[in-house]
């Protein structure tokens, strides 16, 4: 438990991470850093933030790599938030049973999530900006619950990463930078989750990504016993992910967050996937979608068209291009075109 006061300096770094554009386009809890920096600008009765760590390993399971088949962060493996949304739930019920308000917040815009958990010493921010907690390390979601309540206050965890730096070269894209700050604009976790092209700079990069990104956390010591107890499973294969219809993916993948709740980001990923499978049997399928009816599909089939470099597949640029009105389109189409 700790204070509802508002967390000092937090807006702050958060305006200048902004004014830096090492934000990027993130929203979330940037779109107003005042708000999410103090809850008694959405709950002016909040009194005390009670904090929750869910540890979700080592019941989650990591994606087996083997050729065609994609890779899962281990928090989407299942909707994970089921169970911190039910710790929260019975939370916010008993501070009701006793007369006191209350009001759960998880993955939620109004609040730092990190900063009440660390202020309220449940675990110390870690290098990799992750909340690390001690038996989990990373592996855990994070939820509050405001009240006005008077509950005990517990101070802040006395721990910090020391000379630990291994989360910092293990990040594909070099997105953590050295003094604790994560460059939004080289994770992969965020772009694979993200509407738009992803930066044909990080494709590569991407390798057999899905969705989500635990480089940082497979890396982070204090994980590592969770993480040895964790089940492996097998991802699903790139080819039914660019078969499925819409439908399919949002029953089987309808707990990630997908950007107008569009399935077109899972087969954008799918495809650069396949790009850097560069497997012959998926490339059929590939290149039917450079005739798909969504622009952002066919930028990206034909980037991993190019990767995949057959003649058939030079050939199919070569017609995609007579055809093709786009010019985002048109751009990746030539630049994939050469050999």
């Amino acid at each position: 438990m700790t204070s509802a006061d508002p967390f000092d300096g937090l807006a702050a770094t958060m305006y200048e991470r902004k004014a830096a554009g090492v934000s990027a386009n993130l929203a979330f809890t940037y779109r107003s850093p005042d708000i999410a920096a103090d809850v008694r600008r959405t709950f002016p009765w909040t009194e005390r933030l009670v904090a929750v760590a869910f540890a979700y390993e080592p019941e989650a399971g990591a994606s087996a790599p083997a050729p065609g088949t994609l890779r899962i962060a281990r928090f989407a493996d299942g909707d994970q938030y089921l169970g911190l949304r039910g710790a929260l739930k019975a939370l916010v019920a008993e501070l009701e049973s006793t007369g006191a308000r209350a009001e759960a917040l998880s993955d939620d815009s109004r609040l730092v999530d990190r900063a009440v958990a660390v202020r309220a010493g449940i675990g110390w921010w870690g290098r990799s900006t992750m909340v690390l907690v001690p038996g989990s390390g990373p592996w855990v979601l994070l939820g509050s619950v405001a009240t006005d309540a008077p509950l005990d206050i517990d101070e802040p965890m006395v721990r910090t990463c020391g000379i630990c730096t291994a989360c910092i070269p293990a990040c594909p894209t070099g997105a953590i930078l050295d003094d604790g700050v994560l460059d939004v604009r080289l994770c992969l976790a965020h772009h694979l989750q993200s509407s738009g092209v992803i930066p044909e700079d990080l494709r590569e990069a991407v390798g057999d990504r899905l969705y989500g990104c635990d480089d940082c956390l497979t890396s982070c010591p204090p994980g590592t016993r969770a993480l040895e107890a964790a089940r492996p499973v097998a991802g699903p294969m790139i080819l039914d992910i660019l078969g499925a219809t819409d439908a399919d993916l949002v029953e089987r993948y309808g707990h990630f967050y997908l950007p107008a709740r569009r399935p077109r980001i899972l087969r954008r990923n799918a495809l650069v996937a396949a790009g850097n499978d560069r497997s012959a049997v998926l490339e059929p399928v590939v290149i039917g979608y450079l005739g798909h009816p969504d622009w952002l599909l066919r930028a990206h089939a034909a980037w991993a068209v190019g990767r995949l470099g057959t003649v058939l597949g030079y050939a199919a640029l070569g017609q995609a291009l007579r055809e093709e009105t786009d010019g985002r389109v048109r751009s990746e189409i030539r630049q994939a075109a050469q050999p």
